[in-house]
């Protein structure tokens, strides 16, 4: 079924006034391919639609779920880590806490592979880790720590590029085990985190734009790859405005590929506070 922006708009308008969730911000063509597959998938047209999230209280909640993405796969993008590891927490390890804002995890997988890192760093025992996403589902998904084991077994592979070899000399090999984080199961189709792991990081409901935008505490890290690119310029430039109110001094945050702090000036001239801003892209190297 294809979409007018008007009727996009009458449905994300439908949305606001009815539900906790405000995707007028979202970049156009990326919601208004979703939503025309779901309409597809749910088989309704746009009265249905606005109808339905008009009465239907969990209905909103569904929709948010299949509109929001949530791909994501153990240490994805090695480059990315091997900055973390080289780069950015070398910079970090003298902290006595080391406080880390996971925004946008999905079910996980990026997260739980930072804490494999951090305890191979030894760094594990004095990280707060927080863990947020729009889409309630996927979090209590990555609360549990159980994955497909065929489907994320085969990314061993990357595991193996951050955890055992050394980016820039081949002859410096460890020899850490993939079952030394994970339980497996291959009859069940299981991949299991181990407790000590599983147990670490703090998993929550957050929407980027409506939700709470302060903590408890500033960050040092905020991992926030591949979210940005879904939303519009003004939206962009408001949560990278959160995160920088949420930073410690001379904090980072790590971005996806196609993803850029555009004004980055503004952020450390309007506050006079020696902020450290690290856009991490791969493309880079």
């Amino acid at each position: 079924m294809k979409l007018n922006p008007d009727e996009i708009q009458l449905i994300l308008m439908t949305l606001k006034e009815h539900s906790k969730y405000d995707l007028m911000d979202y970049s156009e063509k990326s919601i208004q391919r979703r939503i025309e597959k779901i309409m597809d998938d749910f088989q309704v047209d746009v009265p249905e639609m606005v109808k339905r999230i008009k009465s239907d209280d969990i209905f909103p909640d569904k929709l948010v779920e299949a509109i929001s993405v949530n791909t994501t796969e153990f240490f994805r993008d090695p480059e990315i880590w091997h900055q973390l590891r080289y780069d950015i927490y070398p910079q970090l390890k003298d902290l006595p806490q080391i406080n880390i804002w996971h925004a946008g995890c999905s079910t996980g997988q990026e997260v739980y592979s930072n804490l494999i890192l951090l305890n191979e760093l030894g760094l594990l025992d004095k990280a707060n880790v927080f863990a947020t996403d729009i889409n309630e589902k996927v979090v209590e998904k990555a609360k549990t720590g159980v994955f497909r084991y065929r489907f994320n077994y085969e990314q061993k592979e990357n595991f193996d590029k951050v955890i055992n070899e050394h980016p820039l000399n081949y002859e410096i090999r460890r020899d850490i085990p993939f079952n030394k984080y994970f339980d497996i199961n291959e009859k069940r189709d299981i991949l299991a985190i181990k407790p000590f792991l599983k147990d670490k990081a703090m998993f929550r409901q957050h929407d980027l734009v409506n939700g709470d935008k302060s903590f408890r505490m500033k960050f040092h890290l905020i991992i926030c790859r591949n979210v940005l690119i879904y939303f519009n310029f003004p939206l962009q430039k408001k949560i990278i405005r959160m995160f920088y109110d949420n930073m410690e001094n001379k904090g980072f945050i790590v971005l996806g590929h196609h993803e850029s702090i555009l004004e980055p000036a503004e952020f450390n001239l309007k506050k006079q506070k020696e902020y450290y801003i690290k856009d991490i892209q791969s493309d880079k190297h």
